[in-house]
């Protein structure tokens, strides 16, 4: 049987797409089960509060529960090296932040790397930093911290989520930039740091904030400088 031209083009054409269309469906279809977000922070920080609204609405949207896992420890890398052995199926998601890429530089014998064996999905949020204090320090302004840190060598501790965590590598960087001295007090993530704060038991915390600029609430339980 001849198969005129425009006939054999159209078919040829379908077939070709016949991959794509399978692969397009499969997409549809996930995520068939329940997908672990795992955050390399404790409950309460800006990563695991950020895990949990995105979570939250990608469950509400896909119609499967996004369940978060904090796994703290090593400035986040316990959580990377969880999710690049996990199965590269979709079904285990990690929440990254900053430290992740300096991680690279600030650890040595990795077990994974991080360019080559995590993907990059979407870019969800963004974290400016802020220097906090108690209300009860003595000091009203940069250039009073400044002054006090200088005339008190040592003596101011500084909370941060670990080593290598955002509030760490601000801190780190502030002191470098000002040549004053304080004590690092690391914490297992940003929510036991800030709540030692609001406690007294550290006075300066170089955090990073998940509301937007216009937000007033929170504003009488510690004291921030932008």
């Amino acid at each position: 049987m001849k198969l005129p031209r425009r006939n054999f083009l159209h078919l040829a054409a379908g077939a070709a797409a016949l991959p794509a269309v399978s692969r397009i469906a499969r997409a549809q279809a996930y995520p068939t089960r329940p997908v672990r977000v795992i955050v390399g922070f404790p409950a309460g920080g800006v990563a695991d509060l950020y895990a949990r609204l995105i979570g939250q609405w990608l469950s509400e949207r896909l119609g499967q529960q996004f369940v978060v896992e904090n796994r703290p420890g090593a400035g986040g890398n316990l959580a990377a090296e969880a999710v690049v052995k996990a199965p590269p199926d979709g079904y285990t998601l990690l929440q990254i932040g900053a430290n992740n890429a300096w991680n690279v530089s600030l650890y040595d014998n990795l077990n994974f790397s991080f360019t080559r064996d995590i993907a990059p999905i979407a870019s969800i949020y963004r974290a400016p930093a802020v220097l906090v204090v108690h209300p009860s320090f003595p000091v009203k302004s940069v250039p009073d911290l400044i002054a006090h840190a200088k005339a008190n060598p040592g003596k101011i501790n500084m909370a941060s989520g670990g080593v290598g965590s955002a509030q760490h590598v601000y801190g780190e960087l502030f002191k470098m930039m000002t040549g004053v001295d304080m004590l690092h007090v690391p914490y297992r993530g940003g929510g036991p740091a800030l709540t030692d704060l609001l406690a007294g038991q550290v006075q300066v915390m170089f955090d990073t904030i998940w509301r937007p600029r216009s937000s007033t609430s929170g504003r009488a339980s510690c004291t921030r400088w932008q």
